[in-house]
């Protein structure tokens, strides 16, 4: 079948989105989601290679060890069954009441280490299940009211519990990596560091930078009308791009975990052109959910056009790649200058400043060179709409 997915495209979904019962801040639940056991086992017939889940998605909040470990045993047979493995977890530091201001950045000590002890037993949960990453998302990491916090004093609070629980994994011993998520707003009205750009900057200073990357979400930079795209680059540039969720959002709406594709073809496509041309190997994880509208049989078809359209947009990467118009005019606008290019990029001397000022360019010559970006982008135009 055409654009069947296969186990090594790693394409997963949350429990929490196969799992979504259609409920919004308007609305309560629409259907039955199916449980962890049924969605795993129809994820694997669905060609997808993993599944990820928030502590509280598995075992349910307040439960025993005794529950906990009956609910684990059962769902690594699924596992098992299903030929799905479990490459992401997370904590859900956001749902509880005890979040309600927050969880590592609470004002109040207790909650902070109520937020450790959950996070804790969280890793070593998702670390027994064979997680490799562990993403962290700050749901309620953030304000309404600036008087009521220090923004300072509550950076410092973020730090000081993602070091103590990358000492903790080392300690371990565990394999495992994490990744910060980041959003501008919602469900707080401001959320600290609240781009992917900000995590970069805000990861160099932890205790142990090389263990931590980023998780950016489509929804979450595009909610503000910033450019997803741009936002992998630079974690790929950077080396931290970890993980990533594909999704759909219109600009300045409430965060709507779309399917992914539902909005905004070119995107999408750039950015499934960035991860296949730049080698991105890591898991392809699907955060969203189906419509309200949707009953379970239309959550699978959600499930399946999520795979299915990633699957569509890499063939017509192929297809931008191997065109020759479009090579032409790439080559032309990127064309090489043994002269120059080895002063650009081989870094400061005295000699290359020398040389550089020293070069007989002309700005009102340089302002000549033809730029076709119109004919490129009509050119990309009719390989997403399939007329070239």
């Amino acid at each position: 079948m055409a654009y069947a997915p296969q186990k090594s495209d790693k394409f997963t979904f949350g429990l929490w989105t196969f799992g979504n019962p259609g409920r919004d801040p308007f609305g309560s639940e629409v259907r039955v989601p199916p449980t962890a056991i049924e969605g795993v086992r129809k994820l694997g017939e669905l060609g997808a290679y993993g599944v990820n889940f928030h502590d509280d998605d598995l075992v349910p909040f307040g439960s025993t060890l005794q529950q906990r470990d009956a609910i684990v045993k059962d769902f690594k047979a699924a596992l098992d069954e299903s030929g799905l493995i479990v490459p992401m977890a997370t904590t859900n530091l956001f749902g509880h009441p005890v979040f309600k201001d927050g969880a590592f950045t609470s004002n109040d000590p207790k909650v902070r280490a109520f937020a450790l002890q959950k996070t804790l037993k969280a890793i070593d949960l998702g670390v027994e299940l064979g997680a490799k990453i562990y993403v962290f998302w700050g749901g309620r990491e953030g304000a309404e009211v600036d008087a009521s916090k220090d923004a300072v004093t509550a950076t410092k609070r973020f730090r000081d519990a993602l070091n103590f629980l990358a000492s903790y994994v080392k300690d371990s011993g565990y394999d495992l990596k994490f990744a910060l998520e980041a959003k501008p707003n919602e469900p707080r009205g401001d959320l600290y560091l609240p781009t992917t750009g900000a995590m970069l900057g805000f990861i160099s200073t932890l205790e142990y930078p090389e263990m931590v990357g980023v998780n950016p979400e489509y929804a979450h930079e595009t909610i503000s009308g910033l450019n997803f795209y741009h936002a992998v680059a630079q974690a790929l540039e950077a080396g931290k791009l970890f993980h990533i969720d594909l999704n759909g959002q219109k600009v300045g709406r409430f965060d709507q975990d779309l399917r992914f594709g539902q909005e905004d073809y070119k995107t999408n496509f750039f950015l499934v052109k960035l991860l296949e041309d730049k080698g991105y190997t890591g898991p392809k994880h699907f955060d969203a959910h189906a419509l309200r509208t949707s009953d379970v049989a239309d959550v699978w078809e959600f499930a399946k056009g999520c795979m299915r359209t990633y699957l569509i947009l890499k063939e017509k990467v192929a297809k931008f790649n191997a065109d020759p118009d479009i090579a032409e005019i790439l080559a032309g606008l990127n064309a090489p200058d043994p002269l120059i290019d080895p002063l650009l990029s081989g870094g400061y001397s005295k000699e290359a400043a020398r040389s550089i000022r020293n070069l007989p360019l002309e700005a009102s010559e340089l302002a000549k060179k033809p730029l076709p970006y119109e004919k490129l982008d009509q050119l990309t135009f009719e390989i997403l709409t399939g007329v070239r």
